[in-house]
């Protein structure tokens, strides 16, 4: 079993002494999440900054894109601590060539800006809630089905002009195909007609955590509405910035999009 989760670039990491107890599953590489657990007493700090522990014990980070500096982890309990440093694997991220978008998505007028502008508000409120759930701790749903047309990281060029990384993962496949929520949450963002992402939903999961699902062509959620994994949110469109039919599905830990491959693995 050890030999399996080394070969598939997992890591399990268990410490039991009298004073810390504490667990560590993911990979430790840019767009990683971490889930974790440790004793109810016990404080966590990641490069000296506090990580909320469920009333259960769980707790869950990321890793950004780029980041090539240590993560040092602190456990203190009963007064005690320990640091712990893990190095971060470097990833080669691939290069995509998309043409045939329209001008005004690849380098948009004063006016989309302003929209673009007004728009990114809804995004730093759905990327800011920090509630008390745990539902990021169980196992993600691959939320639609279809091919992968997009992987994280993907340096984009559009229409021959390089623009932001992709920082999610695109499944294809043929218009109204459902989109399913990845776990329990409580919805955080439904916009039908957003300038780059189109037909929008946010999912809140706890301790940071949101899904989100771009593109649709239609919303069956609202926001505030409590949602179970495997629950129908939506259909599969090309509404936004999009060249064909299919869904953007990201993972963010706060304000860093983590690679939602990696999720689904953990």
């Amino acid at each position: 079993m050890i030999k399996k989760i080394f070969l598939y670039c997992f890591v399990l990491f268990y410490l039991n002494t009298t004073a810390h107890s504490i667990e560590f599953f993911g990979k430790f590489t840019e767009g990683g999440i971490i889930k974790g657990k440790t004793s109810l007493n016990s404080k966590l700090f990641l490069d000296k900054k506090k990580i909320k522990i469920s009333k259960n014990g769980y707790f869950i980070f990321g890793i950004k894109k780029g980041r090539a500096k240590d993560i040092e982890i602190k456990i203190l309990t009963k007064g005690e601590s320990q640091i712990f440093r893990k190095k971060i694997e470097k990833r080669d991220f691939l290069i995509q060539k998309i043409n045939g978008l329209p001008k005004k998505m690849v380098t948009p007028g004063k006016k989309a800006m302003n929209r673009i502008k007004k728009e990114q508000v809804f995004f730093n409120q759905m990327r800011s809630v920090n509630s008390n759930n745990e539902f990021f701790y169980s196992k993600f749903l691959k939320p639609a089905t279809g091919i992968i047309s997009g992987k994280y990281g993907s340096q984009r060029i559009l229409n021959g002009k390089t623009r932001r990384p992709h920082m999610g993962l695109d499944i294809a496949n043929q218009k109204g195909t459902s989109i399913y929520a990845t776990a329990e949450g409580v919805v955080t963002l439904a916009q039908k007609n957003l300038y780059f992402t189109g037909g929008t939903i946010g999912i809140d999961h706890g301790h940071g955590i949101t899904s989100v699902y771009y593109h649709l062509n239609s919303l069956n959620v609202t926001k505030g509405q409590k949602v179970s994994q495997g629950e129908v949110i939506g259909a599969m469109g090309s509404t936004g910035r999009s060249t064909g039919d299919h869904l953007h599905f990201g993972i963010y830990w706060k304000q860093i999009a983590l690679d939602p491959e990696l999720a689904l693995k953990n």
